[in-house]
């Protein structure tokens, strides 16, 4: 039976528990209500109110617990109701979270996740839609995991759980119920910093990641139907740590570049990758890098201005088809 992305996550979360007592969850109403969007459901039931925890709204708070516990030994995961909220956390995860492996002089580690329900696509409005991940792309110390399908959901959560270093886990709010794929039955994991090619091709290059992976496709099959060309899709899977060799020899073989992201275009990760491009594979390159991205403003409620603010397949087609003609 297939598996949404949301119960693969519930799988990772339930399997590395019941593997290691030391790993629990707090969160706003992860234990009662089973979270906001039921990721936590049946936690509660099958390992109790010491390891399932419901916390006041104070993300500050839940990330410092978090981070106190780690340091103790524990392997907190540590949910954001929802991914904007994360900023409320910011001084927690960047001052402490973040450099106190550096500032113990490697003597000390911070084994945590935090899980960040992010992006738009939902009608959320200004407080609910963001993408808060180019919020910590600067910052060293953190890895930033940004999962696309439901198999790499579980098996980079479990991952993360088992890493020693903070973890920034985000999880995209869309995809949660609208995509499902049949999981292996034995235990997996997925390793940090092994991008993956979605599609081969030798034409141009998108590199993508998180819920943008699929008009990136949807794009690159309907470019291949209208125009012959014939895309190759990078799904990135993690940020920090980034998968340079395949995006290198992606680059080195098609010479076109285009980076897609839900992120907002200016600051985002997009920035820093076309920058490397730049610096080091320039003589490969037969056109200019191109970014789409969301606009740079506050996400709409409204349905009609969401739209025309995030990244579709129609822009990503009009960009490539320039691309493709330079």
């Amino acid at each position: 039976m297939p598996t949404t992305y949301l119960k693969a996550i519930n799988e990772a979360l339930m399997e590395t528990m019941a593997g290691d007592p030391n790993v629990f969850v707090l969160g706003e109403d992860v234990a009662m209500l089973g979270g906001a969007f039921k990721v936590t459901e049946g936690l509660l039931e099958k390992f109790g109110a010491d390891r399932v925890i419901d916390t006041p709204i104070s993300e500050s708070l839940i990330v410092g617990a978090a981070i106190g516990a780690a340091i103790m030994g524990m392997r907190p995961v540590a949910e954001m109701q929802f991914g904007d909220f994360i900023s409320c956390a910011y001084d927690q995860i960047v001052n402490m979270a973040a450099t106190l492996r550096y500032r113990h002089g490697g003597r000390a580690q911070v084994p945590m996740v935090i899980r960040i329900p992010s992006g738009a696509g939902i009608h959320g409005g200004l407080f609910h839609s963001q993408n808060t991940e180019s919020f910590f792309i600067s910052t060293p110390g953190l890895k930033i995991v940004t999962p696309a399908t439901a198999y790499d959901a579980k098996g980079l959560l479990k991952t993360a759980i088992m890493d020693n270093d903070p973890v920034l886990f985000f999880e995209h709010k869309y995809l949660y119920r609208r995509i499902q794929e049949e999981l292996p039955s034995e235990p997996y994991t997925v390793p940090f910093g092994k991008a993956v090619i979605r599609r081969a091709g030798v034409d141009m290059t998108f590199i993508t990641y998180s819920a943008a992976l699929y008009p990136s496709l949807t794009a690159a099959d309907e470019l291949q139907k209208e125009d012959g060309l014939n895309i190759e899709v990078i799904d990135l899977r993690t940020l920090r740590p980034l998968d340079w060799e395949t995006i290198a020899q992606s680059v080195k073989r098609t010479n076109k570049v285009m980076i897609i992201h839900e992120d907002r275009k200016t600051g985002g990760i997009g920035a820093e990758i076309s920058a490397k491009i730049s610096e080091t594979l320039f003589d490969f390159l037969d056109g200019p890098i191109v970014r789409v991205a969301s606009e740079d403003t506050h996400y709409a409620f409204s349905p009609p201005l969401e739209e025309y603010i995030l990244p579709n397949v129609n822009k990503i087609k009009i960009q490539a088809k320039q691309l493709a003609a330079y």
